[in-house]
């Protein structure tokens, strides 16, 4: 069985993958034309500000300025703005199907290659298989039918875009690592990567202030960024940067369900099969297999030892995802 800890942080990260999968049919409800890059930075920086207010009071100053926790900030917040940006653009080139599916698709296998890179974590066997079901269910429900355009480009951006969300889930884990709190940690890459992507404001401000446009940010800022990246961070704080990856993959199964709910979509056979492969991917890397190796019978124990974490020899530990 899962720990309380572990719970509330799988939980934390479902919610919020599923307050992201309401971005896109919020902008097609908003019916928005504004240049999508504009659009990335002003959701970075309105969430960034809305988590600042709360959370910049409470920073340890003197934790952040130490010479071991900038790296993790800078790669954060470049990563995020990089997520944003390639993403964008990705779907404007080869289309939402192709260029989602390709992102999300490789993201939770970036965050596994960075876990494993930056920490010395080596993904598990379960994890693996579960990441894989997820995957393929998360193509399924996103398969494009009638023609698809396959822009090349397009689906390097893609490819980058999944690469930079795998790098931000694992230095903002290790950010919190360093005595941050999570929320300040958020607050902070997500304010940092909205400066760097603020050109973009400037240089394609056409339909910004146009009201369905305004009500289209005060969304995604306040709701798809603050309150989505505030839950994300909290249970980042619980659960290991790997497990966060895959559980974000709800994200394009809860924008299909507004799909058909909202927007008046159809549900596929392929939707309701990815579906639950999705569903079943994010059971086997949620809920652990229950430990099968032999236990003492009943009042053995005054007779054989139990290894315990007490036990170990020393300098070793059993390691920890970051």
């Amino acid at each position: 069985m899962l720990s309380e800890r572990n719970t509330v942080g799988v939980v934390l990260v479902l919610l919020a993958a599923a307050i992201w999968g309401t971005v896109g049919p919020a902008q097609v409800l908003s019916g928005t034309e504004a240049d999508p890059g504009a659009l990335g930075a002003l959701r970075l920086l309105v969430g960034g500000a809305v988590l600042s207010l709360p959370a910049l009071r409470r920073v340890p100053w003197r934790a952040l300025a130490k010479r071991d926790t900038w790296p993790w900030v800078l790669a954060a917040a470049m990563s995020t703005a990089m997520y944003q940006a390639t993403f964008l653009y990705a779907v404007e080139l080869t289309g939402a199907a192709i260029g989602t599916t390709v992102a999300l698709g490789f993201a939770p296998f970036a965050t596994g290659l960075f876990a494993w890179w930056w920490a010395g974590q080596k993904p598990d066997r379960r994890w693996l298989i579960g990441t894989l079901a997820a995957v393929l269910g998360c193509a399924l429900i996103l398969a494009p039918s009638g023609e698809v355009r396959v822009d090349a480009m397009g689906v390097v951006f893609a490819v980058v875009s999944g690469c930079c969300y795998g790098a931000y889930t694992v230095s903002a884990k290790r950010f919190i690592n360093t005595g941050i709190a999570p929320t300040a940690t958020i607050a902070i890459t997500l304010v940092i990567g909205g400066m760097l992507l603020a050109p973009l404001i400037v240089w394609r401000s056409e339909h910004l202030l146009e009201p369905n446009t305004l009500l289209f940010v005060a969304w995604i800022g306040v709701i798809g960024t603050a309150a989505a990246y505030l839950l994300f961070g909290r249970g980042l704080n619980l659960i290991s940067a790997t497990v966060a990856g895959t559980l974000s993959l709800v994200e394009p199964l809860t924008a299909a369900l507004l799909g058909v709910l909202v927007l008046g979509e159809s549900m596929t056979p392929f939707m309701m099969l990815g579906s639950v492969l999705l569903l079943t991917g994010i059971l086997v890397i949620s809920l652990p297999m229950e430990d099968r190796r032999r236990r003492p019978a009943k009042g053995a124990a005054d007779t054989e030892e139990v290894a315990t974490p007490k036990t170990l020899p020393a300098g070793r530990r059993t390691s920890t995802m970051p």
